[in-house]
C-alpha cells in the first residue's frame, strides 16, 4: 500500500511538472525586441556601431566597440540615477563614461538604457507600454510602463524602479538574505541547507555581475534580452526542475507565468525569492514547493 501511495505521488508530481512545461512557441521568442521587423540590428551595427544605425552623435562614436551596439548612449555617460530601495536603502548608479570602460554595468544596465531610459535617452522608439498580452489577473493595468526614467511619474523619477548598478550588492547571511555564500570570485553559491533546497524547488536562474569580487544586480541579471516568452531549463545543479521549456513573461530568465490557471500558483513569487530569500518558504520553515 506504502509502495502504492509513494508511485501515485511521484506520477501526480510528474504530472504537475509536465504541465508547466510547454511546446515550442508560436511566436518569434524575440517577442518585443524584434522591433517592429527590424530584428537584431534595432539594438546592434554589424558594421561602425551606432554610426552603422544613423543615429550616433558625435561623442558616441565607440559605441559599436562593445557588442557591436548600434544606439546612441553618449547622452548617458556619466549620468546618476539613484534606483529604489532595499534593506540598504537607495542604491545610487553612476553610469559609466564609455562603451569601454570594462565594467560590467557598460551591458548590464547602460545599453539597457539607451532604448529603456526615457529621461536622459530619449531617441529610442519605445511606446512606454508592454508589448505581452496580460493576464486578466493584473486587473486594468494592462499598460505597464517601460521606461525607468520615464514612467508616468516625475520624468527623471528612478526611485520606483529596481536597484540597479555597481551599488546594488547581493548578499548572503542576512536576515533578507538566504544562507549562502560568495566565491572569492563575486559567485553566489546556493549551498545552504535551505537555499539549496529552494534550487531543488525551483532553481537559481538569475545572472547576478561580479564587480569588485562582489556578486550585484544588472539589469540583464533578471532579463535575458533575447528571449521574451520561453526558458530552457535542465535539471541539475542550478534547478531541480524536469527538463524541458517553461513559459516566461517580460524577458524573464527563469519560469514566470502569472497567467497560470493553476490555483496557488507561486512561481512568479519564487523568481523574485532567487535573490530575497528572507522571504523564501525554505528559510520560513515551510515545506511548499513550486506550484505552476
Amino acid at each position: 500500500m506504502k509502495r502504492c501511495l509513494a508511485l501515485a505521488i511521484m506520477i501526480f508530481g510528474a504530472t504537475g511538472f509536465a504541465a508547466a512545461q510547454i511546446a515550442t512557441p508560436s511566436t518569434d521568442v524575440l517577442g518585443a525586441h524584434l522591433n517592429y521587423g527590424r530584428g537584431c540590428t534595432a539594438c546592434h551595427a554589424p558594421h561602425s556601431g551606432a554610426y552603422g544605425n544613423g543615429n550616433a552623435k558625435t561623442a558616441d562614436a565607440t559605441s559599436g566597440n562593445n557588442a557591436l551596439w548600434g544606439e546612441d548612449v553618449s547622452s548617458l555617460y556619466g549620468k546618476t540615477i539613484t534606483t529604489g530601495q532595499s534593506e540598504h536603502g537607495n542604491v545610487v548608479e553612476v553610469l559609466p563614461t564609455s562603451t569601454t570602460s570594462g565594467t560590467p554595468d557598460v551591458a548590464g544596465v547602460l545599453m539597457c538604457l539607451s532604448c529603456h531610459d526615457g529621461n536622459y535617452a530619449t531617441g529610442a522608439m519605445m511606446k512606454n507600454k508592454v508589448y505581452e498580452t496580460l493576464p486578466a489577473t493584473y486587473g486594468t493595468l494592462n499598460s505597464i510602463p517601460t521606461l525607468l526614467g520615464n514612467d508616468g511619474s516625475t520624468v527623471g523619477n528612478y526611485l520606483n524602479d529596481h536597484p540597479v548598478g555597481l551599488s546594488a550588492v547581493i548578499g548572503c547571511g542576512g536576515p533578507y538574505d538566504w544562507d549562502c555564500s560568495i566565491s572569492a570570485t563575486g559567485a553566489v553559491l546556493m549551498t545552504g541547507a535551505k537555499s539549496s533546497q529552494f534550487v531543488t524547488n525551483y532553481g537559481f536562474f538569475v545572472r547576478p555581475a561580479a564587480y569588485n569580487n562582489t556578486p550585484v544586480v544588472m539589469c540583464t541579471t533578471c532579463h535575458n534580452q533575447h528571449l521574451m516568452n520561453v526558458v530552457s531549463v535542465t535539471t541539475g545543479p542550478k534547478s531541480g526542475l524536469p527538463t524541458g521549456t517553461y513559459a516566461t513573461m517580460f524577458f524573464i530568465r527563469a519560469p514566470y507565468n502569472p497567467a497560470s490557471g493553476t490555483a496557488g500558483s507561486n512561481q512568479t513569487a519564487q523568481f523574485c525569492r532567487q535573490c530575497h530569500g528572507g522571504e523564501s518558504n525554505e528559510m520560513s520553515g515551510s515545506t511548499a514547493v513550486t506550484t505552476f
